[in-house]
């Protein structure tokens, strides 16, 4: 009897977790290679910091007050490496995100009301992002913002493929998306011809009269939730040993990664507001709206600025939606363990926040998108402190960090952060709820006896409250009722001589697909049959799917029907003649998968081969793949055959089983499963 650890908690972003290789430390060459493995997630995050949410309060700041608020944005990003960083030590060290942290310290009530506030928040960023993209399409191209509206809508399935391409190429296209961003303002400043000793003189802390609120606003909008919980799962990407050395180093070179990226966010913010102050401030004039601002620009930089203005404010909006998918996922699978998929994921928090911007443009017209802005960031400053105040408890726990526990003068400075972020946020929020009182009062609007104001008023009032009392037993739940160490992943016992024990194949299902790739798929099947004393009977499966199938079913007599018998027929004959036990089943239906289910359930096999049965992109988001749902469905052992070159291992016998069958143009093909010296190409 042996032990064997295994984790029954899934792994965060378990497609890509642990996927990049570090390489070891060496010299100085070896050293740069390994500093740029580990430069990435902190990329992903800092777009949260620079998207079109952020653009409104530093166009105001700056227009209004000039370069003296440039010392509030500096603030606000010292707090945000702070945040970040601590967020990626609970990652690295405790391999938790930040929703599988909350998951094992608070109750399952607590934690649905933790990942609902969550999706909201995430839901609200969003909703800043299409903003910022349908604005930027009107601005470049004249779009209605309704229009825009539906390409933001389709422009998910775009995104969506560039994580196909792998982790490190999507770190690299968001850091093309966040360079662009800085050139376009880089350029811009350079042409507004900002004074300097002013922009300097603006890094000296003060609040002309009428700032404090604009400052809110800044602060307020800097540190995203998500972005806590998105970097705290990114940096476990990267395959880091369990060593304290190993984790210690990481930490390091993540703590670099954030300050990198993160100063590089604060540089388009502090780039905008400076902006707006030349331009704008200089001449007296106030700028409250990104439309505003791209309106004005010609008057004073020329042509060319809305164009780069307009592109900038794109590459914000994309940038900011990729992450936001990952965020999302990271969440739903963290909190309730759930993994959908990402398309899905993606699409249904993109409805979420289309509706409302469709429903205000649609009743308010365009002039809307600002107060809708201001919205998502107050929704933001709500929920901001459900992720700050959990991540501090996390990270400065010893049962869980260890010796990476954060030390004391770590934790001043980071419940210092959390306090002046929850005072200011409930500042902003105070504010906003009161306006729109104000507002509903003007409105002369009454339910019966009561006014408007006063029903607005009660329900804004009990629901400050609930997210008030929450918030309370969130902060002093840790302390007061302790859950215990998260451990190390839990053992189970495995009887090895059982597990290590060979068993002999007696069926095999072949699905074929009647195409270029059943030769792989037959050579691997050929091999498993090859390799076992007694050789196993084989099921070569084919479902026809023609319009014919879908209305006659077995009845069906077409010719791609009689094309896809013949074919079964004559390879069965082919199998037989050189030995092997075959015989061909062919099935009909408009449902691959669901057909081979159904059929395997009345007729197992012990193991089953078939293709990767992909369609492309489109068809596989709108229809799945079939190796997928055979996968889950069907409760038995799968080889999935891709296509590719490969070369069949050398099995040390002469035999050979070349194997003659007609393709689907009207010729024949042959291929032989057991040639070592042959590669067989798809």
């Amino acid at each position: 009897m042996a032990i064997v650890e295994t984790s029954p908690e899934r792994k965060s972003l378990e497609d890509v977790h642990g996927s990049i290789v570090i390489p070891p430390s060496g010299g100085k060459r070896q050293k740069l290679r390994r500093l740029f493995t580990f430069l990435g997630p902190a990329y992903l995050v800092s777009v949260g910091y620079m998207d079109p949410g952020n653009w409104a309060t530093d166009l105001e700041g700056g227009a209004r007050f000039g370069y003296t608020l440039i010392w509030v944005l500096l603030m606000s990003n010292l707090m945000a490496i702070l945040l970040q960083t601590l967020a990626a030590r609970l990652g690295v060290v405790t391999k938790h995100d930040l929703a599988q942290a909350c998951r094992a310290e608070y109750s399952p009530r607590v934690n649905l009301i933790l990942w609902i506030l969550t999706e909201v928040a995430i839901a609200a960023c969003d909703l800043a992002e299409v903003l910022g993209t349908i604005i930027a399409l009107k601005l470049l191209f004249g779009l209605p913002l309704l229009w825009g509206c539906l390409i933001t809508a389709f422009d998910t399935f775009a995104l969506l493929y560039l994580q196909r391409w792998g982790m490190r190429q999507l770190e690299a296209v968001i850091l093309v998306l966040v360079a662009t961003i800085g050139g376009c303002f880089l350029v811009q400043m350079f042409e507004a011809q900002p004074d300097f000793l002013e922009v300097v003189s603006g890094l000296r802390p003060s609040l002309p009269p009428g700032a404090l609120f604009v400052a809110i606003g800044i602060l307020g909008a800097t540190v995203m939730p998500h972005n806590l919980y998105l970097h705290s799962a990114l940096v476990q990407t990267r395959r880091i040993g369990t060593d304290i050395g190993s984790r210690g180093s990481a930490c390091k070179y993540f703590l670099l990664d954030a300050a990198i990226a993160l100063n590089a966010a604060f540089f388009v913010n502090a780039a905008i507001l400076i902006l707006s102050a030349a331009v704008f401030h200089r001449h007296g004039i106030e700028v409250a709206t990104i439309e505003e601002a791209h309106k004005l620009l010609p008057s004073f930089l020329g042509r060319g600025a809305p164009i780069l203005f307009g592109i900038a404010l794109l590459c914000a909006g994309q940038s900011s939606t990729l992450t936001g998918t990952l965020a999302g996922q990271i969440v739903m699978e963290g909190f309730l363990h759930l993994k959908i998929a990402p398309w899905l994921r993606r699409l249904i928090t993109r409805f979420i926040a289309l509706v409302p911007a469709v429903i205000v443009i649609g009743l308010a017209g365009e002039r809307s998108t600002h107060q809708l802005l201001i919205l998502s960031q107050v929704v933001l400053s709500l929920q901001l402190s459900f992720a700050v105040i959990p991540l501090i408890h996390f990270t400065s726990n010893r049962r869980n960090m260890g010796a990476f526990a954060t030390p004391w003068w770590g934790q001043v400075l980071a419940w210092g952060v959390a306090g002046v972020i929850v005072a200011l946020n409930g500042k902003l929020v105070f504010d906003q709820v009161r306006s729109w009182i104000e507002l509903a009062g003007k409105s002369g609007v009454r339910f019966g006896p009561l006014p408007l104001d006063w029903l607005v008023g009660a329900a804004l009032v009990a629901l400050i409250a609930s997210v008030a009392s929450l918030l309370f037993w969130v902060t002093i739940k840790p302390l007061v009722r302790p859950s215990p160490a998260w451990g190390p992943p839990a053992s189970v016992s495995l009887d090895w001589v059982e597990a290590l024990q060979p068993r002999s194949l007696s069926r095999i299902g072949v699905a074929l697909e009647h195409g270029q790739a059943d030769a792989e798929i037959l050579n691997r099947a050929l091999s498993l049959a090859q390799t076992d004393r007694k050789r196993p009977d084989l099921l070569l499966l084919h479902v026809v799917d023609t319009p014919v199938t879908r209305v006659l079913g077995a009845d069906t007599a077409d010719r791609e029907t009689g094309a896809d018998a013949r074919y079964l027929d004559e390879l069965v004959q082919s199998l037989r003649e050189r030995g092997y036990r075959a015989r061909s089943v062919l099935l009909y239906g408009p449902d691959p998968a669901g057909q081979l289910v159904s059929y395997l359930r009345k007729d197992p096999v012990d193991l089953l081969v078939v293709g990767s049965h992909g369609h492309g992109l489109v068809r596989d988001l709108l229809f799945g793949q079939t190796v997928d749902r055979v996968r889950h469905q069907l409760n038995v052992p799968m080889l999935i055959a891709r296509p590719g070159r490969y070369t069949v291992p050398t099995s040390g016998t002469t035999a050979s089983a070349s194997v003659t069958v007609p393709t689907p143009d009207g010729t024949h093909r042959s291929w032989d499963s057991l040639d070592s010296d042959e590669e067989i190409a798809e």
